[in-house]
């Protein structure tokens, strides 16, 4: 069997660092058009371009930023006027800090919780008109949400709605074949972490049975998985890529 997504048309958020990155270069790789969206940082976004420029398909990033939803709606119609139809939506975007919870502002909470959650209501919201019949949604969230990890409340509560809200869009959506999914990373090799103390990085790796932390492209294997014709018969999960921890 194919994976079957040369020429589908796909949307991520938080395209262009980290875990997202691995999904953006992972399905231009499966021969599929993305359009993706990042906040700020437009030396990674206009690097991850100059990349995949030799790729199959059409590769376009928009600034913007999730959480505003006249930016979500500018994000999707340029989606919809870049590819047409889409056939794969997949929230990536969210914020994290480290905050023990009596100190924990409302500000704070309300950031993270509007980053990491409320984007993906209003991104799979705003993309439904434009979301092929038999399309997959797939969320990206953590170990966290159902582990927990002091000073994260705020982090761990937006990850377990995601959990919730995919089990609950699995079966609103499922008579138009839409399928509704999670990928739960543990700890990844991204930027962010790569930057960590190194005996904080030996904490994680022995954590793991596989004795290392995983690479975005693990996680993002797994997220074309969801995506892909190889997986037709799988929604309202929760995959965790964590290696064993």
């Amino acid at each position: 069997m194919t994976l079957g997504l040369t020429g589908k048309n796909i949307l991520i958020t938080g395209a262009t660092r980290g875990i997202g990155a691995g999904i953006t270069r992972a399905f231009a790789a499966a021969g599929s058009s993305v359009v993706g969206c990042y906040r700020s940082d437009d030396a990674a976004a206009a690097a991850l371009a100059a990349e995949l420029a030799d790729t199959p398909g059409e590769h376009h990033f928009v600034r913007a930023d999730v959480a505003d939803p006249a930016d979500v709606q500018v994000l999707v119609k340029t989606a919809r006027e870049r590819l047409g139809a889409l056939d794969v939506v997949v929230n990536n975007a969210a914020a994290i800090s480290h905050v023990p919870f009596a100190e924990l502002e409302l500000a704070e909470w309300n950031r993270v919780l509007t980053a990491g959650l409320t984007s993906a209501y209003l991104v799979t919201r705003a993309a439904l008109p434009v979301l092929a019949d038999g399309g997959s949604v797939v969320n990206i969230g953590s170990r966290v949400a159902v582990v927990g990890v002091p000073l994260r409340s705020h982090y761990a509560a937006a990850k377990a709605g995601l959990l919730g809200l995919t089990r609950t869009l699995a079966k609103e959506l499922g008579g138009r074949r839409i399928r509704v999914n999670t990928v739960a990373p543990g700890a990844i090799l991204t930027e962010e972490a790569a930057a960590l103390p190194r005996e904080r990085l030996a904490r994680y790796e022995a954590m793991a049975a596989l004795g290392r932390l995983g690479d975005p492209a693990e996680v993002a294997g797994v997220v074309v998985f969801l995506a892909s014709g190889l997986s037709t018969y799988l929604t309202g999960q929760t995959l965790t890529v964590d290696g064993g921890m």
